[in-house]
């Protein structure tokens, strides 16, 4: 099973690719992860469509099975969230397009399952996915890290069942 694992936003939309090797929530292999930029000199619907492009080229090169998004959870700023669901929506629309099934995790999710605890910060999170893929990995933006973590967290807590 492939696994695309998104870190939403509207400036940033981080995303790793992984796959589920076995039956246990340890048998995965981390493929790869990144970030897809959008310009603030573009109109909005620019962004989103740069969005979709590249998360469409993503989703054509590795044929996800599921597609497991972080949740958006608060955000200070209104015109930011505003913003991130506008993205969000994008990307599910994408996912039903290509008949992608769609899980959601919420950030204390991620967080648990990563680190055991639910209020870990982004350091924290970024030590154990180093330690769990047992690599060096250096990490353009703490949207790339959230999103592998997302997608690791996912084969914690969902993955044992899901496959056979």
């Amino acid at each position: 099973m492939n696994i695309l694992a998104i870190d939403p936003g509207y400036e940033k939309v981080g995303y790793a690719v992984l796959k589920k090797t076995g039956s246990t929530n340890k048998d995965y292999t981390f493929i790869t992860s990144g970030l897809i930029k959008t310009s603030a000199k573009e109109h909005g619907e620019q962004r989103l469509l740069m969005i979709y492009n590249k998360l469409l080229k993503i989703i054509t090169q590795r044929s996800p099975d599921i597609l497991v998004i972080e949740k958006l959870f608060f955000f200070k700023n209104k015109k930011t969230v505003l913003q991130v669901a506008q993205a969000v929506g994008v990307i599910e629309l994408l996912a039903a397009q290509k008949n992608i099934k769609v899980e959601r995790l919420t950030p204390l999710q991620i967080k648990q399952s990563i680190t055991g605890y639910g209020t870990a910060d982004k350091k924290s999170v970024q030590k154990m996915l180093r330690l769990e893929l047992g690599e060096v990995l250096q990490f353009q933006d703490d949207d790339e890290s959230d999103a592998i973590a997302c997608g690791i967290a996912y084969c914690f807590l969902y993955c044992i069942s899901r496959t056979g």
